[in-house]
Order: C-alpha cells, then sequence, then structure tokens
C-alpha cells in the first residue's frame, strides 16, 4: 500500500485480546495511527492506537486476528491507513482498504492519500448560504438542503430511504454533473450488492463511487471507512473543483464500531455505555464535510435513533451537526405518498427569509400551517364525517389533500418498477404549483389528478375540473351521501 518501506523495524506480537493487539518494538516505536502488517502474506492489518511504553504499542485490527500469535512477526508500514484517489476510482467499489470488491480488473493510475485528513481551514471555507436543489418537490420547498451541509434521513425499513438517496445521486450526476459517492458503514452485504444493481441499471455509476465497511467486519474496519469516504471525496473537492453528494449510510454504527474499540482498548464508558470521545471522533468526521473556495461536499446521512429515543447521545451528537432533517414516515408510505417524508416532522436550518427569500418563506409557512390544520381535522372527519365541517374548514382540507398529492413525485431510479416516467422539478416550478393550490386554483380538479406529477400544468392535461361534484359539495341535504365521504376520508388517501 506504501511503497515507503519500513521493513527494517519489526515487531514481535505480545498479546492479542480480540480485536486489541499488543505488539512490542525494540527499534523505535511507530507513530499513532501507523498501519502495521502480520501473517505470511501480511494479511492481518493492525492500526496503532496508543503507545504504551518505551517499547510496547496498543492496536486495533482492522482484519480479523485468526491466526495471529504471540511471538509472530509484525511489520511497519512506515504510514497510515491509505485510500486510492483519482478519476479511475469513478464507478468502482472499494472495502476500507481501497480494494476493488466489484469482479472488475484491478486499479491502474490512482494515488494514494492518508485518510487521517484535517478539516480545510476557516480561511477557506465559504461563508455564504447557498441551497442544493435535489430537484424533488417537498425537499426543496419545505426543507430545502444546503450546498455544502449535511442532512439527516430518519427512516425506518421499507420506507424508501434508499430509493431517495438513488434518486439524489441520479439526479446529482445528471443535474448538476457532479460525483457521488456512496459510504456503507455497517452495511450488510444484501444492500450493497442490491444498490450497486440499481445503480447500474439506473445508468448513475459512472459517475458514482462506493465504499462499503460490512456489518461482519471488524469494528476498526467499520470505524475507518468513513474516514476513507471522505478522502475520496475531497479530491474530487479540492483537485477536480467538483460538487460531491456523499451518502452515508449510517452514521449511527460509526458511532457503534468507535464505542465497540473503545471498550476493547479498555476505556472507560460514558453516559450509557457510550465511549468518552464520542464528540470528538463525530466531530472530526463531520467537520471535513464542507463547502470550500473550490467547491463542496453535501452530505445525506441515514441516521438510525435507538428506541425513537432523540435524548439518545448518538442522537444529540448527530443532530448538532446536521443542517436539516428528513424524517420518513411509515404512514404516509402505506397510503401512497411518495416519497413517504412527513413534513410537519422534517425541517431544515436554511428556511429563512434571509436565505430562500421571503416569497418562498411565507409559501412553506403556509403550507405547513395548512397541513396541520389537516392533521388536527382527521379526527373530527373520521368520527363525524367531511359534511359536519364549517365551509372553512372544508377548503383547508381540500387544500391540504391536494397538496399532499401534489408534493408526491415519480422517480427516474422507480421507472421500471411504476411504469412512469420520472420527473425533476425545478424550485420555482414545485413553488408555483404549491401557491396555485393555496390560492384554490385547482379546487375544481379531482384530487387525483395531482397525483404523481411533475409540474402543476400537467394536472390541466391529466383530468378535467370535476364541476358537478363541486356543485354538489356546498349541499349537506342529501342522506345518502355523506356515508361514502365518511369512509374516503377516514382512510385519507387513494393509492
Amino acid at each position: 500500500m506504501n511503497s515507503q518501506s519500513s521493513s527494517t523495524n519489526l515487531g514481535t506480537v505480545v498479546s492479542v485480546r480480540g480485536s486489541v493487539v499488543d505488539i512490542r518494538f525494540d527499534k523505535y516505536l511507530p507513530p499513532i495511527y501507523s498501519l502495521l502488517r502480520a501473517g505470511t502474506e501480511g494479511q492481518i492489518v493492525i492500526e496503532v492506537l496508543s503507545q504504551l511504553d518505551a517499547h510496547r504499542v496498543r492496536c486495533i485490527a482492522l482484519t480479523p486476528t485468526q491466526g495471529l500469535v504471540r511471538g509472530a512477526v509484525v511489520k511497519d508500514t512506515g504510514g497510515p491507513l491509505q485510500a486510492p484517489v483519482g478519476k479511475a476510482i469513478l464507478s468502482r467499489m472499494f472495502d476500507v482498504f481501497g480494494n476493488v470488491i466489484d469482479r472488475q480488473p484491478a486499479l491502474s493510475d490512482v494515488q494514494w492519500r492518508s485518510v487521517h485528513r484535517a478539516p480545510p481551514p476557516l480561511s477557506r471555507r465559504s461563508t455564504k448560504s447557498e441551497l442544493f436543489e435535489t430537484g424533488i418537490k417537498v425537499i426543496d420547498v419545505l426543507m430545502p438542503l444546503e450546498r455544502g451541509g449535511k442532512a439527516g434521513l430518519f427512516g425506518g425499513a421499507g420506507v424508501g430511504k434508499t430509493v431517495l438517496l438513488t434518486e439524489m445521486i441520479h439526479n446529482m450526476v445528471g443535474q448538476q454533473e457532479g460525483v457521488s459517492i456512496f459510504c456503507g458503514i455497517g452495511e450488510r452485504c444484501r444492500e450493497g450488492e442490491e444498490l450497486y444493481r440499481d445503480m447500474k441499471a439506473a445508468g448513475v455509476l459512472q459517475n458514482m463511487v462506493m465504499v462499503f465497511g460490512q456489518m461482519n467486519e471488524p469494528p476498526g474496519a467499520r470505524f475507518r471507512v468513513g474516514h476513507a469516504a471522505l478522502t475520496m471525496a475531497e479530491f474530487f473537492r479540492d483537485d477536480e473543483h467538483r460538487d460531491v453528494l456523499l451518502l452515508i449510510d449510517n452514521i449511527f454504527r460509526f458511532i457503534q464500531a468507535g464505542m465497540e474499540v473503545s471498550g476493547l482498548m479498555g476505556q472507560m464508558p460514558s453516559r450509557l455505555g457510550y465511549q468518552p470521545t464520542m464528540g470528538t471522533e463525530l466531530s472530526q468526521l463531520e467537520e471535513r464535510i464542507a463547502n470550500t473556495d473550490t467547491g463542496a461536499i453535501t452530505s445525506i446521512q441515514a441516521v438510525y435513533v435507538p428506541a425513537d429515543d432523540f435524548t439518545d447521545p448518538a442522537a444529540v451528537h448527530t443532530f448538532s451537526h446536521l443542517s436539516a432533517s428528513i424524517v420518513l414516515s411509515r404512514k404516509r408510505a402505506s397510503e401512497g405518498l411518495y416519497p413517504a417524508i412527513n413534513p410537519l416532522q422534517s425541517s431544515s436550518k436554511m428556511t429563512t427569509p434571509g436565505i430562500i427569500g421571503e416569497r418562498h418563506y411565507a409559501l412553506a409557512q403556509e403550507i405547513r400551517r395548512t397541513l396541520a390544520q389537516y392533521a388536527d381535522l382527521k379526527d373530527i372527519i373520521a368520527m363525524l364525517g367531511l359534511e359536519q365541517l364549517s365551509p372553512e374548514d372544508r377548503n383547508v382540507v381540500g387544500r391540504a389533500r391536494r397538496l399532499e398529492r401534489f408534493l408526491t413525485q415519480p422517480f427516474f431510479t422507480t421507472e421500471q418498477f411504476t411504469g412512469l416516467k420520472g420527473k425533476l422539478v425545478s424550485l420555482k416550478d414545485a413553488l408555483d404549483g404549491c401557491e396555485r393550490i393555496l390560492r384554490d386554483e385547482f379546487k375544481e380538479y379531482p384530487e387525483n389528478a395531482l397525483y404523481m406529477i411533475g409540474a402543476i400544468d400537467e394536472a390541466k392535461k391529466k383530468a378535467p375540473p370535476d364541476k358537478p361534484a363541486a356543485k354538489a359539495e356546498p349541499q349537506p341535504k342529501p342522506e345518502p351521501k355523506p356515508q361514502p365521504e365518511v369512509e374516503h376520508a377516514a382512510s385519507a388517501h387513494e393509492s
């Protein structure tokens, strides 16, 4: 890995306790973060984490330690863990050591750089807040992302996290000519294989890099895979001057790997058993994700919240770094409202008049208010029916339901499953559509006309105004009518 060979500095294994290895060096001690190799072909990779005394270092193994025995010879490589960088890494899949794991030919024409790099200094950082347009209506309107910022994606299994990440990669590559890097920390091998296949089918692999530290790998490897992915991202930002979209799945597993390493190293645990250095370790990773004078690394991170407890130290520390949080809802997914983002629980620090402008801010507030009023009215509708609401409340319900449907969107990456052509919607079109719905311009149109469309004008082509229904709506007299409407409102959605 490192051409600078330190074969003369050899050590011997003193003890092996799981992933923790103590090694004695008589000549000189290797520095912290040095990479050591043991085994017949150097297949056991070990990283120095502390120097115990004048002759002994305590290390963590980044590979399984089967076959490592006391007295085994260890070679100092003379440098830290390194990651490959260069144009040749595009469309490839790597492990934490920079080995290709996609059954393609070996890499050529790449440089190797240390994964331990300092964040960009303040003098190089960009101070202006810019929007990062995703082309996804609900995100751009209600929880806009920051260019060079960090967004958290909160959601359980099967609500569409991966589909949303895949679509963002597609839009980033197609629209902004950027590079996407997917970092799987503690990923299941099934997830990695599926993602690779999906990306290939969607045709976005040529501007993408994947780095995986699988779930079954030792904690040391899972702990370092995020640093390896960031080193690759920094190359495209600083050397190629390109914008990078960095997707991390799952940032909680990075903290979890750090907790395992800390426990193995014998550090005193902190609150709830987390490592005492958790804040520092997370900051060392997160602070490298930044917007500089040459380009920006924008990050979207999946976040698992232990036991849904948002006061858990892992969630609290992660939240402090995020500029936007996107919460996915299983209920909305079951109603067919994709992307299944809960607009009332999601938020962004960018939604201030000074950054997104007065009009966008006022519209976002009005949309939230309308959806919140509808959420409050749902219980009344379920018990008493839509007919018992005041005309004003009925209008609010109509607007909210049309907004919910307008904020759905067909994705490019799901075309082969849905048969619907993907749509990329500009922020201007998304805002226009929401504004016209709030002004009751589409009151006469059936709700279905707004479902799974791009810009608002597509609703007019999709279905004609529903005039007879509109005339019948204010008449509460006919008795048989409330029953189907009660059922319709209680179910709250058609697919």
